[in-house]
């Protein structure tokens, strides 16, 4: 009689049995979750690219008929293409719009702007992250509390300020009311205060006084933050209507390009392609600063996401 097989025997090969069967499960169950992953990523590249379109949709149709003839604009449907492209309403736009004047104008004052809020913002958040001082807490919320604040309720008073100051009409009384920015301070000392304070003491023993240490150990950390507020600043200065358009009575020199626009569209339907064409010109500036400035804002938006 054939010796009957022992339990480890058995239970071998009954272990063998149930690996050779259970194998293959592994691998299926991976092969289904890059399947599953794949489908997952094509489905937000779909989703993401259809939000473009839409998004983009209106700045396509704004460069599209900003390049049509007077008479295709009424055409019905509407042509999607250009087939004998206008550049020239972008020249008259520049030239006879006065487009080159307010582009001017608007760059000045947003320099002006940008460059007080960064100096301004970044003095102000070093002192709230770093020093120690009476009512720190205190003024704090002061600082926050400016941004509740709509900017219509000061807007009588800093009207009053410039003219008093006889900086109506200049490029003082464009700018100097916006030099300082609650929400860029408030921005920056989040971003210090990430600094670890091991880094500080560090510097103090290699004999770093605030000063130093703020310029080249705290704003370099800091920059894709300065970046965004810059980003931000740039944006708020540069759309701005209703201020300019008070503090320089309108029909000043020193129109931005947000009034030079609204000057530029006209009655007749052959003035639109030109006032399109100017729309055009004053949104270039935007998207060159978003293409260069984009990795520092996609850093600054996921600072402290990883510790």
């Amino acid at each position: 009689m054939p010796a009957e097989a022992g339990p480890d025997e058995a239970g071998g090969a009954a272990g063998a049995g149930e690996s050779e069967v259970r194998g293959p499960e592994p691998a299926d169950q991976a092969a289904r979750l890059r399947r599953r992953r794949r489908l997952h990523t094509i489905g937000a590249y779909v989703l993401l690219t259809v939000f473009a379109v839409i998004l983009l949709f209106p700045v396509y149709i704004t460069i599209v008929n900003s390049l049509l003839k007077p008479d295709q604009l009424v055409q019905q449907p509407p042509p999607l293409f250009p087939t004998s492209p206008q550049w020239h309403h972008y020249t008259t736009a520049w030239t006879t719009g006065q487009m080159s004047k307010y582009v001017t104008t608007s760059a000045i004052m947003t320099g002006i702007i940008v460059i007080g809020q960064l100096i301004t913002s970044i003095l102000a958040a070093y002192a709230f992250a770093f020093l120690r001082f009476p009512f720190k807490r205190t003024l704090f919320v002061v600082v926050l509390s400016t941004l509740m604040i709509p900017g219509e309720v000061t807007f009588i008073t800093n009207l009053d300020t410039i003219t008093s100051f006889h900086w109506f009409n200049t490029y003082a009384g464009l700018s100097i009311p916006f030099l300082a920015t609650g929400f860029g301070i408030f921005l920056l000392r989040q971003a210090f205060r990430q600094i670890p304070r091991d880094l500080q003491e560090a510097a103090q023993l290699d004999g770093y006084g605030h000063w130093r240490f703020m310029t080249r150990v705290a704003v370099p950390l800091a920059r894709p933050s300065i970046a965004a507020l810059a980003i931000f600043s740039f944006l708020g200065a540069w759309n701005q209507y209703l201020w300019p358009l008070v503090s320089t009575g309108g029909s000043a020199p020193l129109n931005t390009v947000q009034i030079g626009l609204k000057q530029l569209l006209g009655t007749q339907v052959s003035q639109i392609p030109v006032s399109l064409a100017g729309a055009v010109i004053a949104f270039v500036p935007l998207v060159i600063l978003l293409i260069v400035f984009q990795k520092q804002l996609v850093r600054s938006l996921t600072a402290g996401a990883v510790k």
